[in-house]
C-alpha cells in the first residue's frame, strides 16, 4: 500500500488524544517513536531523525534537501519518485564504526535500502558504487524474479543472510533492522535476530568484490568512513526510529609490501611493477604512460614509512587518500618523489589545483641521488606532514584533503625512462 496522510476519521481520533500523544508518535496507543530511552542515551545512542523534520539529511552530493522525501506521521517517507540515478538522501555527518538501527515499512512490491560508508564526490554519480547496502525489499510481492543476492537482508551483491533465521513481518507492517560495523566486522540483524555476519576487506571479500557486480566499480566498499544513505528506488517507503551508536576505531600496523609479490596491491595502467631481490620495482613500459600501484585498502589517518632509490629518471610519487577512475586516472593528492630540483616531499593535487605546496629550495639537497631515501608521510584529519631522511619537508593543512578518503598509491610518471626501487613500506593507522 502507499503511505499517504491519514484519513479524516483517523485524524479526528488522533487529535482527540493529542493531549496524551506526542507529535512523534505514529498513532495514539503506540509507544513513543523517534525518542531515546534514558539507557540508550547513557549508552551513547543518537537519533538520526527527530520525527518532525528532515534536519540532518540532504541530497547525495548536495548541500540541501531537494529529493522527494518528507515527514509523514512521524516517519521519513520516500514518495516513490526515485530511480536508479536519483532519489538518494544522506546524513550531514560521516560515520565510521557503529551500530545503526531503524524501523522500516515498504509499499506492496517495494524496493529500498540502507547504505553506509558512502563517499560524496563528483566522480561518483550514485552512492551505491562506493557504499555497501542492506537490501530492503518486499520479496513476496516484487514484480520481477530476484537473484539471491538481491533479496531482503543481503549485503547487496556480496553476502547472503541465513534465511532460516529470518522472521519477516508482512508487507504493510513495521520491521526493524540493524547494521553493526566494527572495524571491518559486519553484522546484519532483522527483528532482533542476527541473520548475517562477515569480515570486510579480507581475501574472500575482495574476491567477491572483484568477480561480481562490483568488478567495474573499483572504489566500492573500500571507504572506512562515509555518510549514511536512504534509497528511493521508485517505491514509497517509510522509516522511523533511525538511531546510531558510534564505536571506537582500532589502530593497526600494516606491512604493505611483503618482499615476495604484489599481494595487497592493484596495478592500474600498462607500466611495469614487479619484485626482484626482495625489492618492489616500478619501471616504464613501452607505452610510456602514467602507471599506478594502489593499495586495495583505504587508509585515511596514518603514518606511512617508505624507502626508495631512484635509478635512471626517478620521477614518481606517493598518492594519499586517492581514488581510481576511468582511463587510469587517479584523483587525489601526491607527495612528490622526483629527481633533485623537482620538489620531492611537496604536495600536488592531481586533476585539480596542481601544486599545493612545494619545498624550500634549500631542502633540495636532502634527497640522496642514487642511494636509499626514507620518506615518512603523516596524514591526520586535514593536515599532511612529509619528512625526508629525518628532516621535515612540508607541514600543510587543507580543508579539501581533510574531506578526502582513499588509497595509498605509487606512481610511474609518463614519458618513459623511469625506474624506482621501493622497500620497507609500512603504514600505521592513527
Amino acid at each position: 500500500m502507499k503511505f499517504l496522510k491519514k484519513d479524516s476519521n483517523r485524524m479526528g481520533v488522533f487529535f482527540s488524544c493529542a493531549a496524551a500523544c506526542l507529535l512523534t508518535f505514529v498513532s495514539c496507543g503506540e509507544a513513543p517513536q523517534n525518542v531515546l530511552t534514558p539507557q540508550e542515551e547513557a549508552d551513547g545512542w543518537k537519533l538520526l531523525f527527530d520525527g518532525k523534520t528532515m534536519a540532518g539529511w540532504k541530497d547525495y552530493n548536495g548541500t540541501t534537501l531537494t529529493q522527494p522525501w518528507g515527514v509523514v506521521d512521524g516517519c521519513i517517507q520516500a514518495n516513490g519518485q526515485g530511480s536508479d540515478a536519483s532519489g538518494y538522501i544522506v546524513t550531514d555527518k560521516e560515520y565510521e564504526n557503529f551500530e545503526l538501527s531503524w524501523d522500516w515499512k515498504l509499499s506492496k512490491g517495494g524496493n529500498s535500502g540502507m547504505l553506509y560508508h558512502v563517499v560524496e564526490r563528483p566522480d561518483f554519480a550514485v552512492p551505491y558504487v562506493t557504499g555497501p547496502e542492506y537490501q530492503l525489499i518486499d520479496e513476496p510481492n516484487f514484480a520481477e524474479p530476484l537473484e539471491d543476492w538481491q533479496k531482503l537482508g543481503v549485503d547487496y551483491a556480496m553476502y547472503l543472510p541465513d534465511t532460516s533465521k529470518m522472521k519477516v513481518n508482512p508487507q504493510g507492517e513495521w520491521n526493524n533492522s540493524k547494521i553493526v560495523f566494527d572495524n571491518g566486522h559486519v553484522e546484519h540483524w532483522l527483528n532482533g535476530v542476527k541473520i548475517l555476519e562477515f569480515e570486510a576487506w579480507t581475501d574472500d571479500w575482495y574476491a567477491r568484490k572483484n568477480s561480481g557486480k562490483w568488478s567495474h566499480a573499483p572504489e566500492y566498499g573500500l571507504a572506512k568512513k562515509g555518510v549514511i544513505c536512504l534509497q528511493d528506488h521508485g517505491y514509497p517507503a517509510s522509516f522511523r526510529n533511525i538511531k546510531i551508536k558510534e564505536l571506537p576505531r582500532k589502530t593497526k600496523e600494516v606491512v604493505l609490501f611483503n618482499g615476495i609479490d604484489l599481494t595487497g596491491w592493484e596495478v592500474y595502467g600498462t607500466e611495469k611493477w614487479y619484485v626482484k631481490d626482495s625489492l618492489l620495482i616500478c619501471e616504464s613500459g613501452p607505452d610510456k604512460q602514467y602507471g599506478y600501484l594502489a593499495t586495495r585498502e583505504y587508509f585515511d589517518d596514518f603514518e606511512l614509512t617508505a624507502e626508495f632509490k631512484q635509478e635512471a629518471d626517478g620521477n614518481s610519487g606517493i598518492f594519499i587518500r586517492s581514488t581510481v577512475g576511468d582511463s587510469v586516472k587517479v584523483n587525489g593528492w601526491q607527495v612528490e618523489v622526483a629527481p633533485k630540483g623537482m620538489d620531492t616531499g611537496g604536495i600536488y593535487e592531481s586533476y585539480g589545483r596542481g601544486w599545493l605546496i612545494q619545498i624550500d629550495d634549500d631542502k633540495e639537497n636532502i634527497l640522496k641521488q642514487g642511494d636509499w631515501n626514507t620518506m615518512v608521510i603523516k596524514v591526520k584529519g586535514d593536515n599532511v606532514t612529509t619528512i625526508l631522511n629525518g628532516q621535515e619537508m612540508v607541514n600543510f593543512t587543507d580543508e579539501k584533503i581533510g574531506k578526502g578518503k582513499g588509497r595509498i598509491a605509487l606512481q610511474i610518471h609518463d614519458g618513459g625512462g623511469i625506474k624506482v626501487l621501493w622497500r620497507n613500506l609500512v603504514v600505521k593507522t592513527l
